[in-house]
């Protein structure tokens, strides 16, 4: 009953998808039928298998195990009728030979750095080639000094720590997860002179202040461990040694003292209870509100009484990763490459990270296979790959983009990843000129817990929990893709080398507390993450519907219409960011003038105004603002003269070279500011955030950081891209048809 309710109130303009781009009437009806039939080679009990023995040992990069999968998924592709192979790497690995954090005032306390074994959980007891809890690429160190606690660790939290009176300099901070990507808090720490980083994950974002915690619930217990890489990945993805190039026999690598990615200082992760002994040591200034977690204290900022000796070593071993490569030759297209992936390795025995994203994967591929062989093969190539080494900083991604860029270049039409999977409500990220492909999917496939489409109850949840912005994307005809920043292994097919990308998964029901800790096992998974593996199968038709749709249409499925709404969006948001921070730089520098600011602030405490801050010029948006013009006249232009019809033989070829090439035309050799490695100008993960996109970063982060001399020239340089892609518009416009072509 409730879901037919439900299924009432769903939205009458998505209740009948609309026609499928690059396919007539007839080729439609075909598609939809392969798609029936895609569907039915599913099977949710296929999946449980699969994560079982994938899930079964640790398998982190380096392991015995994690060959092992690389090998059993090499055999299920061939079994299926792909061609392939296993591409290795040999890749710098830390390894943990000592770890220890003692708390040494104003008592002694040695931290314990072990996650306990549940007798609930028997994968908690398989604990052969297991990584301890440690962050990759800390480097080595043994320091002691005084503790500091800086919250999240972003800019913003040393701005107002800086307030309080209190210096890091020559200091031990302790921060928790969260906000900004891990490798941020190091690096920001050691900007302002910290010799030390240990990073915690406070209840209050994962733990018992969030849900009931395992074994009960699936939130993080006390003794839960995030593990993670801090390396700096705003700078580069993959090997440290050997950035731009493959992690192979006689290219040349950089000394460790040479790659800039390494944590400056030496960083450890704790569980919470590891971190109260430290935390309640604290005196200080009271930490502000938006500062304070969950566990049974009164935070305090430091600097001490506590004082802390930090002691890490590492075995800086050379280990090999092995990419799986699996590849399906196409019937019509077969140099147009069409590349689905996502990550075999894990910390541990990555259950939901990232096996319940690989095993949609596989299903996908099985499905394929299986419907080749009935004689329906895909039109382009298929390129399907599990990648190893994700979890240290993309390596084994980056390093097979790195090894086989020129081919990509020539070939690649777009890539589409996943990482981990759940219950609960799509996440979609990808390339604005994707967001008619996926949300024409959103619209055919069915939510398994309310019988809504996906699409429908993402629009009810936006519309339910969201502020007034959300609430009016939500009715939007098409709800836009999220920008992609870093994070996974999309990033070097879209950042570096200008492939369009997506990145999805289900999730926001079933709590997160497993995540990189010794929990997330296949036991924790079933219980709470997608027990029938109902939402792994909805994945697998979200994305095999993408695959299919690109593999086969005429013409390539993408829309460009909605990139000109996006960028038309991100220069309002940018101008407007820019206003907002000159209005607010004037309001605050003048309360500082005044005195009103003093006069504010209790005079018994440790807070004191903040300085004032260089007054914010105008910037000429102009350049941008004439590039949206015509963008925005092409892309129209564009999708008129898609709709009278589409080429055939060269000419189509040409055209669909024209469109998939199109992303290229967002990147620039130089790359951004300061790391030429990300070359995206649209979109790049923010310096200071890691795993959040920025828009126009050359642009913005030129802003937001104040260095303002910089900006105009990054115009100039946005503004030249979209002239450049608008032109590609037109020149493809031409193809289909040359009457209507914007001149």
């Amino acid at each position: 009953m409730f879901v037919c309710v439900v299924c009432a109130l769903a939205s009458p303009m998505n209740a009948v998808s609309e026609s499928l781009l690059g396919f007539d009437a007839e080729q439609e009806t075909a598609q939809r039928g392969l798609e029936a039939n895609f569907d039915e080679q599913l099977s949710a009990d296929d999946l449980r298998a699969w994560m079982q023995h994938l899930s079964a040992q640790p398998h982190h990069v380096g392991s015995a195990y994690g060959k092992q999968n690389a090998e059993y998924l090499q055999g299920l592709f061939r079994s299926w009728g792909y061609e392939t192979e296993i591409e290795r790497y040999d890749i710098l690995l830390p390894v943990p030979e000592q770890l220890e954090l003692t708390l040494l005032e104003p008592r002694r306390f040695g931290a314990t750095l072990e996650e306990r074994t549940l007798e609930e959980d028997a994968s908690t007891g398989r604990r052969d080639d297991l990584l301890p809890p440690y962050n990759a690429y800390s480097v080595d160190g043994d320091v002691t000094a005084e503790l500091v606690f800086v919250n999240y660790g972003t800019p913003e939290d040393y701005e107002l720590l800086a307030r309080y009176g209190v210096s890091v300099e020559g200091k031990i901070v302790i921060v928790k997860y969260g906000r900004t990507f891990r490798g941020i808090k190091p690096k920001v720490a050691a900007e302002h002179g910290a010799i030390g980083t240990i990073i915690y994950s406070d209840p209050t974002d994962d733990g018992y202040a969030r849900g009931d915690v395992y074994p009960k619930g699936g939130f993080k217990n006390d003794s839960g461990v995030q593990r993670g890489s801090v390396m700096d990945i705003t700078r580069y993805a993959g090997d440290p040694l050997t950035p731009f190039e493959p992690s192979k026999k006689g290219v040349e690598r950089l000394s460790r003292d040479e790659a800039d990615v390494l944590a400056p200082i030496p960083t450890l992760p704790i569980s919470y209870a590891d971190a109260l002994p430290l935390l309640e040591s604290l005196e200080g200034p009271v930490a502000p509100a938006a500062w304070r977690g969950a566990l049974p204290i009164t935070y305090h900022i430091g600097p001490g009484p506590a004082k802390v000796r930090l002691t890490l070593k590492f075995d800086w071993r050379t280990v090999p990763a092995y990419n799986v490569i699996a590849r399906m030759k196409g019937s019509k297209y077969p140099d147009e490459w069409i590349l689905r992936g996502n990550h075999h390795d894990a910390w541990n025995h990555g259950a939901r990270d990232p096996i319940s994203g690989l095993i949609t994967v596989l299903a996908e591929a099985k499905a394929i296979g299986q419907l080749a062989k009935q004689g329906h093969r895909p039109g382009r190539t298929l390129v399907f790959a599990a990648w190893d080494a994700e979890e240290q900083g993309l390596i084994g991604s980056s390093e097979w983009v790195e090894d086989h860029r020129e081919q990509l270049d020539k070939h690649g039409v777009v890539y589409i990843n996943t990482d981990l999977n759940g219950r609960g409500f799509l996440y979609l990220g990808g390339s604005p000129t994707l967001e008619v492909l996926y949300n024409g999917i959103m619209a055919d496939v069915i939510d398994p817990e309310t019988g809504l489409s996906v699409a429908d109850r993402q629009r009810a949840r936006m519309q339910v929990t969201g502020n007034d912005k959300v609430r009016k994307e939500a009715t939007r005809k098409n709800l836009r893709l999220r920008p992609l920043g870093s994070g996974s292994d999309f990033t070097p097919f879209l950042q570096h080398l200008g492939v369009a990308s997506a990145n999805s998964g289900f999730g926001g029901e079933g709590g997160g507390g497993s995540y990189h800790t010794l929990y997330d096992t296949y036991e924790h998974y079933t219980r709470f993450h997608d027990p029938e593996f109902a939402y792994g199968v909805t994945l697998a038709k979200v994305n095999g519907r993408a695959l299919l749709r690109f593999a086969n249409a005429d013409v390539l499925p993408f829309e460009f219409n909605a990139f000109a709404a996006d960028m038309k969006k991100a220069v309002e948001e940018l101008e407007k960011f820019a206003d907002d921070m000159r209005a607010e730089t004037v309001r605050v520098n003048g309360l500082l003038e005044d005195g009103r600011f003093t006069a504010s602030l209790d005079p018994t405490r440790a807070l004191q105004p903040p300085e004032a801050k260089v007054a914010v010029p105008h910037f000429n948006f102009a350049p941008l603002q004439n590039a949206l013009g015509g963008l925005d006249g092409a892309a129209a232009a564009f999708e008129t003269a898609r709709g009278e019809g589409s080429p055939a033989g060269s000419t189509l070829r040409s055209l669909n070279k024209l469109l998939y090439t199109s992303e290229r035309l967002l990147t620039r050799e130089h790359g951004l500011p300061g790391r030429p490695w990300y070359r995206h100008h649209i979109y790049a993960p923010g310096f200071y955030t890691g795993y959040g996109a920025k828009t126009f970063p050359g642009v913005r982060e030129a802003i937001e950081q104040r260095r303002f001399h910089e900006v105009d020239e990054q115009i100039v340089i946005v503004a030249d891209i979209l002239e450049v892609f608008a032109a590609r518009l037109v020149e493809a416009t031409q193809l289909l048809s040359p009457s209507t072509a914007t001149q």
